[in-house]
């Protein structure tokens, strides 16, 4: 399992459009990705399940992900989460 943590920088937060564009990049991984913040833990190529956790502006959020391709996962889209714009 591989992890990393990152601030959300975009000014509106993670909503429908940046979350949209996080997801189907998630779904390019054969393995499983989550995203945890304030202590909840969503599937991350869920867009309802990951909207449903409120990701603001400055929000630290971890990402995580199981399996054969688990360390590019975290690095491309703790990136992708941390410097996605609307």
């Amino acid at each position: 399992m591989a992890s990393k943590t990152v601030t959300i920088t975009n000014p509106t937060g993670l909503h429908t459009r940046p979350g949209g564009i996080f997801v189907s990049k998630a779904k390019e991984f054969e393995s499983d990705v989550f995203v945890e913040h304030d202590g909840k833990k969503v599937n991350g190529k869920s867009l309802l399940k990951l909207l449903s956790i409120g990701i603001k502006n400055g929000s630290e959020v971890t990402v995580t992900a199981e399996g054969s391709d688990a360390d590019q996962a975290v690095e491309t889209l703790g990136e992708l989460l941390a410097t996605i714009r609307d």
